[in-house]
């Protein structure tokens, strides 16, 4: 757990995590704020925030009587909002830093492959035109 975040929103993104992975699936039962106060040695109102971050972000559903379930789309709408979220934390950064520099995109795309190839990454050239 990242001790700089609030408790909440760690739990929260644990299960955006889970969605995002596929270990819980779209349409899915989700685990009770119960279950995750239980689990994870904590408040069950510390919990129900978590949780309800996830229900006002549509990720999750609230079924009166019968508990909480992934929405349809909910990993997809997550994808997008972490895409979102790694251009302005990454690549904002990392274009403002290549201008400084005088790289262009070429260049980028070069050092990238360069440093995905030195970590044994999947290979992120593009593919040749034919």
């Amino acid at each position: 757990m990242d001790e700089a975040k609030p408790l909440f929103m760690q739990i929260a993104e644990q299960v955006e995590d889970s969605i995002i992975n596929g270990s819980l699936p779209e349409l899915s039962r989700a685990p009770s704020t119960n279950e995750l106060a239980s689990f994870y040695s904590i408040n069950p109102a510390t919990a129900a925030k978590g949780v309800n971050l996830l229900v006002a972000k549509n990720v999750i559903e609230k079924r009166r009587g019968i508990g909480m379930f992934v929405t349809e789309g909910a990993r997809d709408l997550l994808i997008i909002e972490r895409r979102s979220m790694f251009s302005d934390r990454f690549i904002a950064p990392l274009l403002a830093e290549a201008a400084t520099l005088g790289l262009d995109a070429e260049d980028l795309t070069a050092l990238i492959a360069e440093r995905a190839k030195a970590s044994s990454l999947p290979d992120l050239a593009p593919p040749a035109s034919t």
